[in-house]
């Protein structure tokens, strides 16, 4: 099945970037007003995360990374850097590596907070005013120590807009896709074997709590 029209819709994609990594990574959100301490205890949720790339790998131009979540549909932060940008912020982070390994090291985090969500955490602090900032932090059993610390702003509304349509009519078309599919598998069987179709309708039906006629 080809879903490279849905995906060439994408309007993370509409600048030039391509998507260099996207994954539903476990956070935990708090929030914040002014300068008021951030609560101490956040909620946990699964946040879609997606990086994008411009310019040929190993020699990146601009990195942008995105924030949704399905359970909120207007949820949508943006953390957008360029070379002078990240100069600043490798400055102020104390971070080792060049831009070209910018995204590698914010997958890396992304994935040991999927595959080891005891030990390092990926922590939203959101502010009412709009803006986030995103920490990663590692467990270290008697002290929590803090990896990386990036700010994200408040994607505007129309540009959300445009993120919550795509992702809309991309379930919709990947959904007809499916039933397509599934019709053609239907035909096959049907013309090769018929009994086996008839089984499985009965087994759909007597999951669904229909009795056969």
């Amino acid at each position: 099945m080809d879903f490279s029209q849905l995906e060439d819709a994408d309007p993370s994609c509409a600048d030039g970037s391509r998507v260099f990594y996207e994954r539903e990574v476990p956070f935990e959100l708090r929030s914040v007003d002014g300068l008021e301490t951030p609560e101490e205890v956040g909620t946990l949720e699964a946040v879609r995360v997606k990086i994008c790339v411009q310019g040929p790998d190993g020699a990146y131009t601009n990195v942008k990374i995105e924030l949704c979540s399905e359970s909120n549909l207007f949820f949508h932060y943006t953390h957008d850097l360029d070379t002078a940008a990240y100069a600043a912020l490798q400055e102020g982070q104390r971070l080792m590596v060049d831009f070209k390994d910018y995204p590698a090291v914010i997958q890396r985090n992304l994935n040991n907070c999927i595959k080891q969500p005891h030990a390092f955490l990926a922590v939203l602090v959101m502010q009412k005013t709009g803006g986030a900032r995103l920490d990663f932090i590692q467990n270290m059993e008697y002290k929590f120590v803090e990896l990386l610390s990036i700010d994200l702003d408040s994607t505007p509304e129309e540009a959300t807009r445009a993120h919550v349509t795509y992702r809309y009519n991309a379930m919709k078309g990947r959904l007809a896709l499916c039933q397509a599919r599934l019709a053609d598998v239907n035909a096959l069987v049907k013309i090769k074997n018929p009994s086996l179709l008839l089984q499985l309708k009965n087994e759909e039906r007597s999951r669904k709590g229909v009795r056969s006629p």
